[in-house]
């Protein structure tokens, strides 16, 4: 794998931003203890988002995600979103429209990664995994599958009241609530295979708890597990390989 620490322009932020890259090299003879699974063809991409107090960088400090993403040839591509939610913020920027439209293109355009939606996926924790899956639900037809690593999934949880002022103001709209979202694209065409893992001993467990019954009744291809844990990289390193094993061994 190679790693390229990339700084583009995006025209939705108005600003040069960071974005962190691992993408699958072929020619990695020589090299000890790592093997080398790419294939011919577009590369298969994930995009992976942060939580709340993190950047670009966390999922290289914090996991093997490198190493995790060798195994099944992919391209993952870690993204800056700031304090955003993901969202179009009212008093700061179009978080969403770059990462959930503009980043892909570039990145398409860059590199050796495919443009086909079945080979689009994208995913996060916490903060990250409520905008994986609120992008996917809205994009209808960009994204094969999200997953949500103990996700922000009621986006009206208390802990979050301050913190949402910049990005929505004072009042919440219906389409940053994953629960409303959910619904409204129940009846799409193509729809995105969504999958959520919470810790039992996490502070935001009975909103997921709460998601999963709504999920349970609408017509959507979904996981739920649960597992022993809070809200911890000593979880997410382990949630995020059984993530890419739903993907990609399903």
């Amino acid at each position: 794998m190679a790693l390229i620490n990339l700084k583009i322009f995006s025209e939705e932020l108005g600003m040069q931003t960071a974005v962190n890259i691992v993408i699958p090299q072929k020619n990695t003879n020589g090299e000890i203890g790592v093997s080398s699974n790419v294939g011919d063809g577009r590369l298969k991409c994930l995009y992976l988002l942060h939580g709340l107090s993190d950047d670009n960088t966390i999922w290289m400090r914090r996991t093997s995600i490198e190493r995790y993403a060798t195994e099944y040839g992919i391209c993952v591509v870690m993204p800056d979103g700031a304090r955003s939610f993901y969202s179009d913020m009212k008093y700061g920027m179009n978080y969403y429209s770059y990462i959930a439209k503009e980043l892909p293109q570039i990145i398409e355009d860059m590199f050796n990664v495919s443009d086909r939606c079945e080979d689009r996926y994208i995913g996060g924790l916490s903060m990250g995994g409520y905008g994986a899956m609120k992008i996917a639900l809205e994009e209808q037809g960009r994204y094969a599958a999200a997953f949500g690593l103990s996700p922000v999934t009621d986006i009206r949880n208390e802990n979050f009241t301050e913190t949402l002022i910049p990005v929505f103001g004072k009042s919440i709209p219906d389409d940053a609530d994953l629960f409303y979202l959910a619904t409204k694209h129940n009846t799409d065409k193509v729809k995105p295979r969504l999958y959520v893992t919470i810790g039992k001993d996490d502070f935001m467990y009975n909103d997921s708890v709460r998601l999963n019954e709504h999920l349970k009744n609408l017509n959507y291809d979904y996981t739920y597990v649960e597992t022993p844990g809070s809200h911890s990289w000593e979880l997410w390193d382990k949630t995020v390989q059984e993530a890419l094993k739903w993907i990609f061994e399903k």
